[in-house]
């Protein structure tokens, strides 16, 4: 005997799929980082057009990955700040220069005034 009741069909429930977003959601973001990269700006020596503004002093400045010397003169990184006034920097890297000790000299030399700095290739 048939049974003479049609088929109903019952409207689907959105609970799992909500339960599935919010828990895709709580993943990417536990999963990702929210901390802001530090930039530092540089400024590479090349070719081209010479300045019209001649800067009143000019620094020299060479990094290895034991040494820093201003001029020559070797130095504590912490001591560079002292010894640099107004003017430009043109910085050095010896081949076993890190990518770390770069940056820790920039970040010296960032917190000094009307300085320009160069790196030299």
């Amino acid at each position: 005997m048939r049974n003479p009741a049609p088929f109903v069909r019952r409207p689907m429930s959105m609970t799992p799929l909500i339960d599935v977003i919010f828990l895709l959601l709580l993943f990417f973001m536990l999963s990702s980082t929210f901390s802001r990269f530090g930039e530092i700006e540089l400024t590479q020596a090349s070719a081209g057009a010479a300045e019209t503004t001649e800067p009143s002093e000019r620094f020299f400045v060479q990094l290895g990955a034991e040494r820093l010397s201003l001029n020559g003169v070797p130095l504590a990184l912490d001591e560079l700040a002292t010894e640099l006034q107004a003017g430009q920097v043109l910085v050095s890297l010896d081949p076993d220069t890190t990518a770390q000790r770069l940056v820790d000299l920039l970040v010296v030399l960032r917190g000094q005034d009307d300085l320009a700095v160069t790196v030299l290739e």
